[in-house]
């Protein structure tokens, strides 16, 4: 079952996108910081109709459809590497995921409190972004003196993984993330040991407001997010509207698919789609 991290800085809409994608009132939405201590777990079956194609192929009475665990991780904030705000339980949280979803906050509201001062999405990404690549140098630093010593002693294996990381530092050093380093399917499938965090397949959700939904791709945060996950970011990014998707929890499941037939609201089938494009 893939299991996807929700994250993001304070206040951005990340417990509200939760709570939408797991149809429950699980995590606390909240207008001030770190609302978010403990993260919140949720199971969302993926409908799918293929399924039941198969099903009368096998000639079988079990079906047994697709599922995704959501986390809602504690914002991040700058200097979490290092232990600021929640960092670290925020590191150990994300490192344990699949995949990432990130929550950024593309609309304007005097009343909801952005703890950097206004809405600025890019701002917020590379925030984001540098803390995750700060974490995996550390960890690369140590591997490679773990590494070094045994490629010294002639150990063949070792001096593959050294070479693979004297390669992997500098791109790092950067500020680039691990998924957009040029790699051999060998060095793909050995990276996947090193439990990296930028090696994660990402998802930006683009939370806009109620009345920018229906022309989500015209709005100019949306927008700069696009142009910056093309240019830095081996990822997919879709606008979403938090606030939307969360007053549909309770309507009956036939009403929310005439919503969602008339409206792009994020469905976990097109998350899951989403982040599985690598």
């Amino acid at each position: 079952m893939l299991k996807a991290g929700i994250v993001g800085l304070p206040n951005v809409g990340k417990s509200t996108l939760f709570n939408a994608l797991t149809r429950s009132r699980k995590a606390e939405a909240a207008n001030y910081p770190f609302c978010t201590i403990d993260p919140n777990v949720g199971v969302v079956i993926v409908p799918d109709e293929r399924a039941y194609v198969l099903q009368k192929i096998a000639k079988t009475n079990v079906v047994v459809p697709a599922a995704i665990e959501f986390v809602d991780i504690a914002g991040l904030v700058a200097g979490a590497s290092k232990g600021e705000g929640l960092g670290n339980q925020f590191l150990a949280t994300i490192r344990e995921v699949d995949a990432i979803v990130q929550v950024v906050r593309c609309f304007e509201d005097s009343d909801v409190v952005h703890t950097m001062g206004g809405v600025d999405p890019v701002r917020d990404i590379e925030v984001i972004t540098t803390e995750l690549v700060l974490a995996d140098l550390e960890a690369v630093a140590k591997r490679v003196s773990k590494t070094q010593k045994n490629a010294k002693a002639g150990d063949k294996e070792a001096i593959i993984e050294l070479a693979f990381l004297q390669k992997l530092e500098p791109h790092l050093n950067a500020g680039k993330t691990a998924n957009t380093l040029p790699a051999t399917p060998e060095e793909v499938a050995l990276m996947k040991l090193f439990q990296l965090l930028t090696e994660k397949p990402v998802l930006f959700a683009c939370n806009v407001a109620e009345s920018d939904l229906a022309t989500a791709e015209q709005n100019k945060f949306v927008q700069k997010v696009a142009e910056y996950v093309r240019t830095h970011h081996d990822a997919a990014y879709v606008p979403i509207s938090a606030k939307i998707e969360a007053e549909l929890i309770d309507l009956p499941p036939e009403g929310l698919r005439r919503v969602r037939a008339d409206q792009g609201h994020l469905h976990p089938a097109r998350a899951d789609d989403l982040l599985h494009r690598r």
